[in-house]
């Protein structure tokens, strides 16, 4: 007799689970597509609510729709661990950090005043119009961006280290040569110019007087142009690593899958879609 009640469990969990994490069924792709509509409302009716005329007009109907919202979203992130096999995988993912953090400053507007205008950050749940969409091609472009970010990581840390090194010399001798008498009032300003010297951006709220200031500027604003490519090159080369790494491969033969649409492998004929549909299903046992 326990059998069936637990039966009944598993086929619920699965239902939910494919409707939840699963947009190639009419009732994910529902699903998926009203979460992206009420991600957009909610946004829209927060930045609603810093206007000063409609916060005192509308402020119970925006208040309605963000809590409404919110309602939502804590039980659709409730669903998701309650059908996922190892739920502290997906709580401590980045999705699962987003979606907590989707609906979490609407409660902390109780105790902390204004954190609801915090949840904007749902904007980070607009991705997933990607998988939504089919557009896996650029899931698979953002993950060799994400990989080629964290490959050059420490390269781009020493060189950081080294711009802040030379702004904070080359703001200090700003210091000595103008003074405060041509706006570099205290060392600290000297850096600012430095960095917005450096960056190119030359903002002009302070700028050098002197014939020897403006030689020294002339040399920062110079490496600037420089300093710029390096990152970008670092970058660049990181991304070429992980484009060759991330290419999809077939589970049986290890062949290199030019279309990630595709459903059948090239080289061996195996179906690629029935892999993913016994990989997905193995989560749920």
């Amino acid at each position: 007799m326990k059998e069936i009640p637990e039966r009944n469990h598993d086929l619920l969990r699965k239902k939910i689970y494919i409707i939840i994490f699963r947009s190639d069924t009419p009732a994910g792709r529902l699903f998926d597509l009203s979460l992206l509509f009420l991600i957009l409302l909610s946004i829209f009716s927060v930045a609603l609510e810093s206007v000063a005329t409609f916060r005192r007009d509308y402020l119970t109907y925006i208040h309605i729709i963000e809590w409404t919202c919110t309602i939502f979203f804590t039980i659709e992130y409730a669903l998701r661990i309650y059908v996922i096999n190892r739920p502290k995988q997906y709580i401590f993912s980045f999705y699962g950090l987003v979606d907590l953090v989707a609906f979490l400053p609407t409660y902390l507007s109780f105790f902390l005043a204004g954190t609801q205008f915090l949840v904007v950050v749902r904007a980070f749940r607009l991705l997933r119009v990607f998988r939504i969409l089919k557009l896996s091609r650029f899931l698979s472009e953002g993950n060799i961006l994400k990989q080629a970010l964290q490959n050059s990581m420490h390269k781009i840390v020493v060189f950081l280290a080294t711009v802040l090194t030379l702004v904070i010399i080359m703001g200090t001798i700003m210091y000595l040569i103008e003074g405060p008498h041509n706006g570099f009032e205290n060392i600290p300003i000297s850096i600012y110019w430095a960095i917005v010297t450096i960056t190119t951006v030359g903002y002009g709220d302070v700028s050098p007087q002197s014939p020897l200031g403006q030689f020294f500027a002339s040399i920062l604003m110079i490496m600037g142009y420089g300093i710029i490519a390096v990152p970008t090159g670092i970058v660049s080369v990181e991304m070429a690593k992980a484009t060759e790494l991330a290419k999809k491969r077939c589970p049986a033969c290890r062949a290199a899958i030019v279309d990630s649409e595709a459903n059948f492998c090239s080289n061996c004929g195996v179906d690629l879609k029935q892999i993913q549909t016994n990989a997905e299903a193995q989560k749920l046992q």
